[in-house]
C-alpha cells in the first residue's frame, strides 16, 4: 500500500485531500500550530518548518508519495522545498506539488498550458515558478505539478469570502476584463486521487475545460448563493482582455474527472 505524507493537512486543500486519501492508502499529515484535534490523531505530525527540518519526519516515516500542500513563509517554504527535493533523490519517493494559475501570470494574451514557459509578476508566482524549476530537474517519475486556478465549492475561503463581504455590505472585489478558469475542491481531490492511484507524472493544468470572465462567474457565484443586489467593485488592472487560466492539452484526465464552469458554479451549492 502506498504511503502518503500530506504537508499542510490542517489547511483547507490538505485537508480535503486527507480525508479524500485516508480511506484508501496508508496516509499522514502534518500541522503547524496547536491544534487538539490533530494532536488527538496519531497519523498527525506537528511540523514547523520555519523551526524544524523535514528530512527528519521523512527518515523516520519513509513515505512514497509526499503531497506539499503547506503554506506559509516563502523561504522557508523553499528550504523545505530543496531537502524533500534532497531527499526524494535517495529514496522510493515521487513529490506532488500543489502549484498555481498564477505561475503564468504575466503572460495575458492567451490561456496557458501545461508546457508553456512560466513567467510571473508576482511574487506569489514567482516562489512556485522557483520550486517547479527545481523539480523538473528531477526524472519526471520523480514529480508532479499539479496547476490550480481559483477554487469555489460549499465551504471555499472564497466562497466564504464573498458570503461575509456580502454580510458586511462591503464591496467584492471583481476583474471585468480577466479572463479565467475555475475548479471545485471536490473535483481537485478526485483528480489529485486518479493522479496518485494511477502512477501519473509530469505536470498537470486542474482548471475547467472553458472560461469565463472572472465578474461574470462571480455574478453567478452570488446568484446561486441568492445574494440579493451584492456590491461590486470592478478592479482594471490592464486595459484590455488578460487570461489566467490554465488548460490541460498534454496530461488530459478522463472525462469523468473533468470539469466545466458551471459545474464549478453547481458545486457552491452541492453538499
Amino acid at each position: 500500500m502506498k504511503k502518503i505524507l500530506i504537508l499542510g493537512a490542517s489547511g483547507f486543500i490538505g485537508n480535503a485531500l486527507y480525508k479524500e486519501l485516508n480511506s484508501y492508502y496508508d496516509t499522514y499529515g502534518t500541522y503547524c500550530t496547536d491544534n487538539t484535534f490533530f494532536e488527538k490523531n496519531q497519523k498527525f505530525f506537528q511540523y514547523d518548518m520555519e523551526l524544524e527540518d523535514i528530512s527528519i519526519l521523512l527518515d523516520n516515516l519513509k513515505p512514497t508519495i509526499i503531497v506539499s500542500a503547506i503554506r506559509g513563509n516563502f523561504n522557508s517554504q523553499l528550504d523545505a522545498h530543496q531537502r524533500i527535493i534532497n531527499w526524494i533523490k535517495n529514496h522510493k519517493c515521487k513529490l506532488v506539488f500543489m502549484s498555481s494559475a498564477n505561475v503564468f501570470d504575466s503572460f495575458s494574451n492567451y490561456p496557458s498550458y501545461e508546457y508553456d514557459k512560466t513567467l510571473s509578476n508576482s511574487v506569489y508566482g514567482r516562489f512556485k515558478i522557483k520550486i517547479e524549476n527545481a523539480l523538473m530537474r528531477l526524472p519526471t517519475n520523480k514529480y508532479v505539478i499539479a496547476r490550480i486556478p481559483m477554487i469555489f465549492g460549499a465551504v471555499t475561503p472564497r466562497v466564504q469570502e464573498i458570503k461575509t463581504l456580502y454580510d458586511l455590505k462591503a464591496p467584492i472585489e471583481v476583474f471585468p476584463n480577466v479572463i479565467i478558469n475555475a475548479t471545485s475542491i471536490s473535483k481537485l481531490t478526485q483528480q489529485i486521487h486518479y493522479i496518485i492511484n494511477r502512477g501519473r507524472k509530469g505536470i498537470f493544468h486542474l482548471g475547467s475545460t472553458d472560461l469565463s470572465y472572472h465578474f461574470d462567474l462571480i455574478k453567478e457565484i452570488c446568484d446561486i448563493l441568492q445574494l440579493s443586489d451584492p456590491i461590486y467593485k470592478q478592479v482594471f488592472d490592464s486595459n484590455s482582455d488578460r487570461y489566467l487560466a490554465v488548460l490541460p492539452k498534454d496530461n488530459k484526465l478522463p472525462k469523468n474527472l473533468q470539469i466545466t464552469t458551471q459545474q464549478v458554479i453547481d458545486s457552491i451549492i452541492l453538499k
